[in-house]
C-alpha cells in the first residue's frame, strides 16, 4: 500500500492543476484512504485495507493519504471527517465514503464498482 504525496497523486490519480474536470490518470481502479495517525477508526481500517491490497494487488491499487501531511489534497477533496475513503473506478466518477467501513462493505464496493 503506497502513501501518496501531492506529486504522486497528480501523476497517478488526478492532475487537478492541469484538468478542471475529473480525469483519472491511473492504470488500475483505486481506493484512497484519507487518514491521520491519531485517528482510532483509521487505525481499525488500516489492516483491513492492507489485507485487501494483498488480495486484489493486480486488480485494484490502494493508497493512503495522511491528512496532516497532505493538507492540500485533503482540501481538494473537502475532507471533513476521517477516515474518508475514496473509491475510483476506471470509467466512472469517484465516490467518497466517510467512516470506517467493515471489510465486507469494502469488498462489496471493489466487486460491484471497481472490478465488476
Amino acid at each position: 500500500m503506497e502513501h501518496l504525496t501531492k506529486e504522486v497523486f497528480l501523476e497517478k490519480v488526478f492532475n487537478y492543476e492541469k484538468n478542471k474536470d475529473w480525469k483519472f490518470e491511473g492504470e488500475l481502479p483505486c481506493i484512497i484512504d484519507f487518514y491521520a495517525d491519531w485517528c482510532g477508526p483509521c487505525q481499525m481500517v488500516a489492516p483491513v485495507l492492507e489485507e485487501l491490497s494483498d488480495t486484489y494487488k493486480d486488480e485494484v491499487a490502494i493508497y493512503k493519504v495522511d491528512t496532516e501531511v497532505e493538507q492540500e489534497l485533503s482540501a481538494v477533496f473537502r475532507i471533513r471527517s476521517i477516515p474518508s475513503i475514496l473509491f475510483i473506478p476506471m470509467d466512472k466518477q469517484p465516490m467518497m465514503q466517510a467512516g470506517a467501513l467493515p471489510k465486507s462493505a469494502l469488498e462489496n464496493v471493489i466487486k460491484t464498482e471497481l472490478i465488476p
